[in-house]
């Protein structure tokens, strides 16, 4: 029967779910995420133990293993479910009721939304974003309309996302210091994933670019200043881009600029496809080398300066 389960989906589908990121996912689930050293553990669960961002193991009750496991031991779901919830996470659900919108946990109350604590300055996090290739003005622009800071107690960026009444709705969390590895990640506890994070909006443009990530957003933008229109998804489930058309009835235009790689291409396709059906003109963009704007927008400085 188990082997029967798992032929419903393809080598493609249980790649992409065995391989989700743990951190963002507990964090998407309500969980407390916190980086110790080398590893993530949580509030709730101090014994769980998150290596390499794919596999957990929790020491108090000697199991472990990847998200589907993870959802099946402490969500309820049985294997399909888990499967299905997180193939929906990542922005490929299938024809299925499970949606990759946040769930409350059973036996728990939903964190209320709070914003983290501002620190004094911006330094850290204008620095970390120098670093990345983000132009001066660019975070300049997004620092003085309250859309960016940096919080107090890690020194996190706070990528801050309000809804169409400007109330603050969502925080996604980058850590400033990666020198060992990628930083921390993660959104602040009750953010709600169908906010995203976005330019304040132009009523006089009928397009929407669409990314994955804040950081790729602010990348786009210091390559194209001209940009108006623009929302990041954190993450490939598009509730926040729903929310934005609702909001925005004149928009008619929709290019997607997510990742270039396959997860994020894919997500390309099955989303223009999706807005297509609703009448929207759907295009796709993608960076032309690297597998994401950051990152070619970091290749075209280095190559800028080589010139030189």
């Amino acid at each position: 029967m188990a082997s029967e389960i798992k032929r419903r989906f393809t080598d493609t589908e249980m790649q992409i779910a065995k391989e989700t990121d743990l951190p963002e996912l507990l964090t998407h689930l309500g969980y407390q995420v916190r980086r110790i050293g080398r590893y993530h553990t949580t509030a709730e669960m101090d014994s769980l133990r998150i290596k390499d961002r794919r596999k957990w193991f929790r020491y108090s009750q000697n199991t472990g293993g990847d998200a589907i496991i993870f959802l099946q031991q402490f969500c309820g779901k049985s294997f399909s479910e888990a499967v299905e919830y997180l193939l929906a996470f990542h922005g490929r659900a299938r024809d299925s009721p499970v949606k990759a919108a946040p769930f409350v946990k059973r036996d728990e109350v939903q964190k209320p939304f709070t914003l983290p604590p501002r620190n004094t300055d911006d330094r850290r996090v204008f620095a970390y974003l120098r670093k990345r290739g983000i132009a001066p003005q660019v975070i300049r622009q997004f620092l003085n309309s309250g859309l960016l800071y940096e919080d107090a107690e890690h020194h996190n960026c706070v990528f801050v996302g309000k809804n169409s009444a400007g109330q603050a709705k969502y925080a996604g969390l980058r850590g400033t210091y990666d020198l060992d590895g990628p930083g921390f990640k993660g959104d602040a506890p009750g953010s709600d994933k169908n906010t995203g994070f976005s330019l304040p909006h132009d009523p006089r443009s009928d397009l929407v670019l669409v990314f994955e990530a804040p950081i790729d957003l602010m990348s786009y933008l210091t390559l194209h200043r001209d940009t108006t229109n623009a929302v990041a998804l954190c993450g490939l489930y598009d509730g926040a881009l729903q929310t934005y058309l609702q909001a925005h009835p004149e928009i008619r235009r929709i290019a997607l600029c997510l990742d270039a790689d396959e997860p994020g291409q894919k997500a390309a396709q099955q989303l223009q496809e999706k807005y297509q059906l609703q009448g929207y003109a759907v295009t796709v963009e993608k960076p032309r080398c690297g597998k994401d704007w950051n990152e070619y927008l970091q290749r075209k400085i280095c190559s800028r300066e080589r010139g030189r």
